[in-house]
């Protein structure tokens, strides 16, 4: 059984001290620049003040950035990439978007000018994104394990069987970033924050300064109540499922008729991954798409899901690695090693495939709604999102290649670190453009917020592990588990 000794428990507070003296200082750091921006903008209309001649240029410089931005002749300061789409005043995407979208959206600023009130809330925004990137990272790994998890009772699947406990334990975690999704939301809805554009007041109220009128086209869908509503209902689903299946997991061991509790687990299993199929499409709409409002992709949910199934898989390695380096897990070899490299390294190669799909249409396209997305991030974010690219594929590709590589631990160990860090960039690329635009940074900061998370997520883990024995005695197919190989 294992022992969560005092050692792992002080290095997973350290962690979670980290996180919050870093969120802390997120939010104080943040609060900082926010003032700064407004002290600086006070003095610069006073300067204007002086000179009705000065402030005549600049309403007209002001104008003309504006006209150039929703003409499309300032986008190619954003990339190399032509914009070549015509997007006149008679294109419905462009004429349909607020000057608030405009302002707020960063495909539509200039380069040169930037909005005071755009300014202003990307900076404010840099705290809540920071916390929204590492809540959903790791909230996706748990998912993602419960997923794995369901699918070896759906599919009566027997080689796992030795490493159940982990992505049980992993399950459990769910609940933390849930209830922190939906505080989230509820501020946001308070206008707390302005991470999702769409929670701007007035923007679906036709006549007001901010309405938008594709934006306002999609309340049906885009709603303070509904959403609210679905992200209770996705968090509840979650959760009850991994509850329930470690309840009837450990029950295993003292009841009398296994064979008839594990039927009911594979009942419950793939009833769950019905629910998973439509949640986790729906719930990266909700929480990711919807901070770039106008622009949509028929493929999002699926590219979301292979980055929180590889994630997943990597974490339950690295996971197991470390506790056969601690002695524990005797009953896994070689070959379980081995599955789970394969499924590392099949899922990174899928998850690039659904990249370079959703990526590549929309690029050679070039239709004005759907390329908004990618002009921002191979603006700003270039560098970032080739690194990105590269941790997630390239190296996967080099390092888990060949069997052998997938029966070495220090391989496993090396690659999965690789690929924590390239699908948390991704994350941090889904979010970061739409919220802080080119106020965003890399540093202190977020490593300290990912550590935290880490600390967190690692104690309900290692607790939820030292409630059970590791092996789930009573399940119908241990022992072929035991003796699997390949």
């Amino acid at each position: 059984m294992f022992e969560f000794t005092g050692k792992l428990k002080r290095t997973t507070f350290i962690l979670m001290l980290i996180g919050a003296v870093s969120i802390g200082a997120s939010f104080f750091v943040g609060g900082e620049h926010h003032e700064a921006d407004h002290t600086e903008h006070h003095e610069s209309n006073a300067h204007h003040e002086d000179g009705e001649h000065h402030e005549a240029e600049e309403n007209h410089h002001e104008e003309a950035n504006h006209e150039s931005a929703a003409a499309g002749h300032g986008h190619g300061g954003h990339g190399d990439h032509p914009y070549h789409a015509d997007p006149s005043e008679g294109d419905k995407f462009h004429k349909g978007a607020s000057r608030s979208t405009r302002d707020h959206n960063h495909f539509y600023a200039s380069e040169e000018h930037h909005d005071a009130e755009h300014a202003h809330h990307q900076v404010a925004n840099k705290p809540w994104a920071n916390l929204l990137v590492n809540n959903f990272f790791f909230l996706a790994i748990a998912l993602g394990a419960l997923f794995f998890l369901a699918i070896q009772y759906a599919a009566q699947a027997g080689w796992a069987i030795v490493v159940t406990r982990i992505m049980e334990s992993m399950s459990q975690f769910l609940i933390i970033p849930g209830i922190i999704m939906i505080v989230l939301i509820v501020l946001g809805l308070g206008h707390s924050h302005h991470i999702w554009h769409w929670m701007q007041e007035g923007i679906m109220t036709p006549g007001t300064e901010n309405y938008d009128e594709i934006i306002a086209g999609k309340q049906a869908y885009l709603n303070g109540p509904f959403y609210v509503i679905r992200a209770v209902i996705y968090i509840i689903g979650w959760v009850g499922a991994a509850m329930l299946l470690r309840k009837m997991s450990k029950k295993l061991e003292t009841t009398n008729d296994p064979n008839r509790l594990w039927v009911k687990m594979r009942n419950l299993s793939a009833g769950f991954l019905v629910f998973f199929a439509v949640t986790s499409s729906t719930s990266a709409w909700d929480w990711i798409m919807s901070i770039d409002t106008h622009w949509f992709s028929t493929l999002f949910g699926w590219y979301v899901f292979a980055g929180m199934f590889v994630s997943a898989l990597t974490v339950m390695t690295m996971l197991v690695l470390f506790l056969k380096k601690l002695g524990y897990l005797p009953e896994v070899n070689h070959s379980h090693i081995q599955d789970l490299g394969k499924f590392m390294f099949a899922f990174s190669v899928f998850w690039t495939y659904l990249w370079f799909s959703q990526f590549m249409l929309i690029w050679y396209s070039n239709i004005p709604e759907e390329v908004t997305y990618y002009m921002a991030r191979w603006g700003e974010y270039k560098g970032l999102f080739f690194t990105m690219l590269a941790m997630n594929f390239i190296f996967p590709i080099l390092i888990l290649m060949s069997r052998d590589t997938k029966r070495n631990y220090g391989f496993l160990v090396t690659a999965g670190i690789i690929m924590i860090i390239g699908h948390w960039l991704d994350v941090y690329i889904m979010v970061t453009p739409g919220t802080v635009g080119s106020h965003w940074s890399l540093g202190l900061i977020q490593l300290g917020t990912f550590l935290g998370y880490a600390g967190v997520f690692l104690f309900v883990v290692f607790s939820s592990l030292a409630k059970a024995k590791l092996m789930p005695e009573g399940h119908p197919m241990l022992q072929e588990s035991k003796y699997h190989h390949i």
